[in-house]
Order: structure tokens, then C-alpha cells, then sequence
């Protein structure tokens, strides 16, 4: 009985342990959504607004209502969210080898938060949200930037996605593997029976 308890020892690192494990990585991982953010206000396309008075009142209108930038907006967020999901997991491989639910929920959490706080991030460099007293600023017929923005809110989920499984491919291709059953008689040691008494 005492070489099965010891055997139970070898798993890995008790429920506690994991928890704080997998909170810490939650909060990295979240924490790097800042730098998503900044790299989505550096890379995406601007989308040019002109501001225009109708009937005594300030509109603002597409400059070009056939371009294609506010779709490159969410397009450069997506592929970002893809890298970061791709480095968080890795990374998360390389220092954990071992698996574990707490570990797998962390890595989810961590990147949702880290996509919210690249997108309030990435609004707060970006142009002001006033498009009208943007527009009034620099004058009737003069072009410039929209807000930043999301069209599509399910892109916020490409970051944990994209991790999730990243992480399971490693773990299912280069993650421990079990132990094989009486894995002690393969090291030279006698055979033992289910309790770890010799077998009658």
C-alpha cells in the first residue's frame, strides 16, 4: 500500500498549487492584452470620416463608402489575437510541461480579459470618439480618422480560442504521457500485485 501512495506523489503538484499556478497565468496573460492593444492602434488601416454641415447641423459620412478599411480594423485585431494566442500557449507549454484543468481555464480567461483590455487599449490611443467635434476641428470637407473600433465583438474570443488549442495540440503531441501498469517491474524491480504485494 505505501508504494501505491507513492506513486500517487509523481502526478504532479497538488490542486492548490496548480490553482495559484493557473491564477498567475490568467494575470500574465491578461496583462499582455495592453501590448495587443498598442499594436492594434499601430498596424490597423485608418478609416477616413469627413465631416459635412446639412441643414445647419454637423454630419460625418464615410469618405470612401466603398472601402474596405473598417474591415481591415477587426482583420488586424483577429490576426494579432491569432499570434497571441499561438505565444501565450507555447509559452505556457514550455514553463507547465504538465496539463491540467485549472491551467487550460487560465489560459481561456486570461486570454477574453487580455482581448477586452487590447480593445479598450487600442480605443484610448486611437482617435477621440467625439467624430462631430472631431469633425468641427478640422473643418467642413477635410478628411480624418475614425475612432477606432470593433465591428464584430466575436474576434474578443480568438485570443482564448486559438490558445486553447494550441495548447491541447502540444499537450496531445509532446505532453507526459502515463505511466505503464506495474511500470516497476520494467526497472528491474519484482512484479507486484494491485495492492503492491507480491502476486500469489
Amino acid at each position: 500500500m505505501y508504494g501505491v501512495q507513492a506513486s500517487y506523489g509523481q502526478d504532479g503538484p497538488g490542486m492548490k498549487t496548480e490553482v495559484r499556478e493557473a491564477a498567475v497565468v490568467a494575470v500574465v496573460v491578461a496583462l499582455s492584452g495592453a501590448l495587443l492593444g498598442v499594436l492594434w492602434w499601430w498596424l490597423a488601416p485608418s478609416v477616413p470620416l469627413v465631416g459635412d454641415i446639412v441643414d445647419k447641423n454637423w454630419v460625418v459620412y464615410f469618405k470612401d463608402t466603398e472601402g474596405e478599411q473598417a474591415v481591415g480594423v477587426d482583420g488586424t485585431f483577429t490576426l494579432l489575437a491569432l499570434a497571441f494566442g499561438l505565444v501565450s500557449a507555447v509559452a505556457v507549454f514550455l514553463i507547465r510541461r504538465r496539463g491540467g484543468v485549472p491551467l487550460v481555464v487560465a489560459l481561456a480567461v486570461g486570454g477574453f480579459l487580455g482581448s477586452l483590455l487590447a480593445w479598450r487599449v487600442g480605443v484610448w490611443l486611437g482617435p477621440t470618439q467625439d467624430v462631430i467635434a472631431h469633425a468641427k476641428d478640422v473643418g467642413k470637407g477635410v478628411a480624418f480618422s475614425a475612432p477606432l473600433k470593433l465591428g464584430a465583438k466575436g474576434v474578443w474570443l480568438v485570443w482564448p480560442l486559438a490558445a486553447l488549442l494550441v495548447h491541447l495540440g502540444l499537450m496531445a503531441l509532446f505532453g507526459p504521457r502515463d505511466g505503464e501498469p506495474y511500470q516497476q517491474q520494467a526497472e528491474g524491480h519484482p512484479q507486484q500485485g494491485p495492492y503492491g504485494t507480491p502476486p500469489v
